[in-house]
């Protein structure tokens, strides 16, 4: 089945899905959209995934040293990044974020499909996404799209889609369906289609999508981690259904 042979299987299956259930939003297949915003059907999802493998680019995060909180410790690779009890002297530059104990991947992108993954076993406060470059660094960052992070956590072995810092604590509105906490999570940006998507990459089974984005700048991979001495490390993983 060539590209457009597929495409058009898809578009025959979400019409088939609308029909079926009114409430299963709209699969709209394009060769400029990966749709992964709500699935009835996990073959479907992987029979998308699985058709655009060639336009996904599976990227192999570092970590930009310069963006870390002063008291994470990234490791030599820069693949690897835990919180630590001790402060580095650093320069304090618009990269770093002063409060909280994040840290950015060294790459941004203003387009195309990308996945990585990160393992996240032994951490039981984490946090992990995307941000906008312009997506502030200083103080208590309030962690949500409206303020250009993309983002989940976890928290009390619960999993959210933002957080208000203001409040200090999740709103109950953002809480995620109750399921296993992943130990390796995967994240997929689609930039042109305005999308951010979060995986359980053990089981590859889906955990939460944002949409209807439209990015107007640089985003780059955004990891924050609240344990002491628990390490949080990116990791090669293929998307989920491939």
């Amino acid at each position: 089945m060539d590209q457009k042979d597929s495409v058009m299987f898809l578009k025959e299956e979400a019409r088939r899905n609308r029909r079926i259930n009114d409430d299963v939003q709209e699969l709209a297949v394009t060769d400029e959209t990966l749709p992964v915003e709500k699935f009835d059907h996990l073959y479907l999802l992987n029979t998308v995934l699985r058709e655009t493998l060639d336009a996904i680019n599976r990227v192999s995060v570092t970590l930009d040293v310069e963006t870390a909180n002063p008291r994470l410790e990234v490791s030599d690779d820069r693949k690897s990044v835990r919180w630590t009890w001790t402060q580095r002297n650093v320069l304090y530059t618009r990269k770093i974020f002063t409060n909280w104990s994040c840290v950015l991947g060294s790459e941004g992108f203003t387009s195309g499909r990308h996945y990585w993954e990160a393992e996240v076993t032994g951490n039981r406060s984490w946090c992990l996404g995307v941000v906008a470059e312009s997506g502030e660094r200083k103080g208590r960052v309030n962690l949500s799209p409206e303020t250009g992070f993309w983002v989940i956590r976890r928290v009390d072995d619960v999993l959210y889609r933002d957080y208000d810092v203001y409040r200090d604590l999740p709103s109950p509105e953002s809480r995620l369906p109750a399921g296993p906490i992943p130990g390796r999570v995967g994240v997929y940006l689609s930039y042109e289609s305005g999308t951010v998507s979060f995986y359980n990459a053990e089981t590859k089974s889906h955990l939460h999508t944002f949409t209807g984005n439209k990015f107007t700048e640089k985003l780059y991979p955004f990891f924050r981690t609240g344990n002491v001495n628990q390490w949080l490390r990116i990791c090669s993983g293929s998307a989920p259904g491939l």
